[in-house]
């Protein structure tokens, strides 16, 4: 499927790797010109950037914590200098750190939810300022099944998905009168870096174990995710609004085998 993004600008946070250079690339290959941002990594950042530059389109390489309010706020800064507007913002840089409730401390707390969650609203705010001058255009936060299921050492970044959750319905409403669609979606397990960083990983048969529980058969890909995120953007999506999309394969759905009689 592709959509009409040529003369579109794309911001997408955290896209050197994994979901968010999977998303840039997605909305590179349907026309648009992308913003790239990292934090730590810069050779991967510069990598995604020379791909969307090989399939001719333009590519910012911008360095920012999101998670800082003065490195987003330069994040934009660089945006509005470079293109002068926006057409679509996808809110994908995540971290957290993953602990037991009773082991959780006020740092991590504060670092998981600004990253994660305070960043989407005040990014929205200036990312709505650069998308009235196109008269519109859309914004797609990830999120994740643990902002309502309880997962194994999940609670803080539960929590500020939770929030995202939240700060994306509330933008859905107040943003739709200036033409922005504001949306979620939220990926199954997906096989990225960052699911190194969970316990829960060193179960050797585990990956085995969620694909045969999913319907589709297999886990959820980034390409799945960008292509989700893609179709979000477009105009054939209009009409959805403060939703959070599930990305799973059909893993979340609550089934039971029945037993028949004989």
């Amino acid at each position: 499927m592709t959509f009409p993004f040529v003369g579109k600008i794309s911001l997408v946070t955290g896209s050197g790797r994994g979901i968010g250079k999977a998303i840039a690339l997605r909305l590179a290959e349907n026309g648009s010109d992308v913003v790239i941002n990292f934090f730590r990594n810069r050779a991967p950042a510069e990598a995604a950037a020379e791909q969307i530059r090989a399939l001719g389109r333009r590519a910012l390489l911008v360095k920012a914590d999101v998670g800082d309010l003065d490195d987003l706020q330069r994040l934009f800064d660089a945006v509005e200098s470079e293109f002068g507007a926006l057409d679509f913002f996808i809110h994908n840089a995540a971290s957290g750190y993953n602990r037991p409730a009773m082991q959780q401390k006020p740092k991590g707390w504060d670092w998981t939810m600004n990253i994660n969650a305070r960043a989407l609203l005040f990014a929205a705010q200036r990312a709505a300022l650069l998308m009235e001058k196109r008269h519109g255009g859309a914004i797609v936060a990830i999120s994740s099944p643990g902002a309502t299921r309880a997962l194994p050492d999940y609670i803080v970044v539960g929590a500020s998905k939770a929030a995202l959750e939240a700060i994306v319905r509330h933008l859905a409403v107040e943003l739709s009168p200036k033409g922005i669609v504001v949306n979620a979606v939220a990926p199954g397990m997906v096989l990225t870096e960052a699911l190194e960083h969970f316990s829960i990983m060193q179960q050797t048969d585990l990956v085995q174990r969620y694909a045969a529980a999913t319907p589709a058969g297999r886990l959820t890909t980034p390409q799945d995710v960008a292509g989700v995120v893609a179709f979000l953007c477009s105009p054939a999506a209009q009409m959805i609004r403060g939703q959070v999309i599930t990305v799973d394969g059909g893993y979340t759905i609550p089934y039971s085998v029945a037993v028949l009689p004989a």
